[in-house]
């Protein structure tokens, strides 16, 4: 009787084709719609973790500024960090396994009459490690250089193809600003980005010469800190938090001048936050399902009206309730499923180039693929029972009547 059923509404929905695909719009929309939106939602939330990944293992953000104002903000009020703080850090607190300074600005940086607008970073060695960085070519800053603010660089590699072409671009000397810098390192490709900025588009100099020759002062916006494995993050934040209270002298009942961010937590909230938008998203999305479902009700009790003296012909020479009942709630399920199927595919298709143009990685859900085309059939029984039920109950002799 299944098959009897299956085969009738196949025949059915293939017979007028196009109203078949009219009445499972919604259903496509629907499912294409969550599946879209849940996809770019994951990848994003892929991206974001990797890109805190990125900024390195174990890390701690030491920054001036009110805690509230977020991890890129600062106050004019606070009094900037110094090395002597950096010094204390990592004297002071025994979990702390490196401490970089770090001090940006956007600069223009010119190589004959290639010129470059990148984000310009000076700090000491411990920054390449605590970043993960390694060097393709060339050498770290010596002790020499750092001491003294030398004016030398080391280029990511997209700065350094823009600037000066493919290759070893060690011994060459470009203009950072306002200063010429000799060329002493190139850093090793990454493939992560960090929050949608390239990281092989930067310039590294010495702390001193970032303060001396282009900032003119000796501030630094924040200190990165990295601590022992199996260090609690909330103890080196505590520690790092007193520590900074003495050396400010900030007492009982004022506020902390200064703030540290642990990136896992930013990882976890900005997760958290991309996590609800997406659930979001996709509940007005999940919407259009119940447009459709609504759409393939309509459409089939048009089909019962149209199809009276069809359905009174086969109870006439023996169907009975049980098999008009199914043939119409299977008709409602196949268009159920061929609207989840081809939602699937459009909904795959969408998220991938959603993907792309965001430059996110494209993390479909297999399981919310198999739930959409499960719901897809929940749909069809739902939305097609009334009306099947209503052609199983039409009275024989008034159905063979009706014109």
């Amino acid at each position: 009787m299944l098959l009897e059923a299956l085969r009738l509404a196949l025949n059915t929905v293939f017979r007028n084709k196009l109203r078949s695909f009219l009445t499972v719009l919604g259903i496509v929309i629907g499912v294409a719609s969550v599946i879209a939106m849940v996809t770019v939602g994951q990848g994003s939330t892929a991206q974001v973790q990797s890109d805190v990944a990125s900024l390195g293992s174990n890390l701690l953000m030491l920054r001036p500024g009110e805690a509230g104002r977020g991890p890129g903000g600062s106050s004019a009020d606070a009094p900037p960090l110094t090395l002597q703080d950096l010094t204390a850090l990592t004297r002071d607190i025994p979990d702390i396994v490196q401490a970089a300074p770090v001090a940006a600005k956007l600069q223009s940086v010119v190589a004959g009459e290639m010129n470059h607008s990148v984000m310009v970073t000076g700090t000491d060695n411990a920054y390449f490690d605590i970043r993960g960085w390694t060097l393709a070519y060339g050498r770290p800053f010596s002790e020499g250089e750092l001491r003294t603010g030398a004016p030398v660089c080391i280029l990511g590699t997209t700065t350094s193809a823009d600037l000066l072409g493919q290759g070893n671009p060690v011994g060459t000397t470009i203009r950072v600003g306002k200063i010429s810098c000799d060329v002493i390192g190139l850093l090793a490709k990454r493939e992560a980005s960090t929050f949608g900025q390239d990281d092989n588009d930067t310039v590294v100099i010495p702390l001193r010469a970032m303060q001396r020759r282009i900032l003119g002062k000796s501030d630094m916006q924040s200190i990165s800190i990295t601590f022992r494995e199996g260090a609690r993050a909330e103890d080196v934040t505590a520690q790092i938090q007193s520590l900074m209270r003495e050396r400010r002298h900030i007492t009982a009942n004022m506020n902390d001048d200064f703030n540290v961010f642990d990136m896992k937590q930013i990882s976890s909230m900005l997760t958290g936050i991309t996590g609800v938008l997406t659930g979001l998203l996709s509940a007005v999305a999940a919407i259009s399902l119940l447009v459709g479902g609504i759409g393939i009700m309509n459409i089939m009790l048009v089909s019962v009206t149209e199809r009276t003296r069809e359905i009174g012909i086969r109870m006439a020479v023996g169907a009975t309730e049980m098999q008009v009942l199914m043939q119409f709630l299977v008709e409602a399920i196949v268009l159920s499923l061929i609207g989840g199927a081809i939602g699937i595919l459009v909904g795959l298709g969408l998220g991938a180039v959603g993907s792309y143009a965001l430059n996110i990685g494209f993390v479909p859900d297999y399981r919310l693929i198999l739930a959409s085309f499960a719901f897809s059939a929940v749909v069809g029984v739902v939305f097609g029972f009334f009306p099947a039920r209503r052609a199983a109950r039409l009275d024989p002799i008034e159905a063979l009547r009706h014109q």
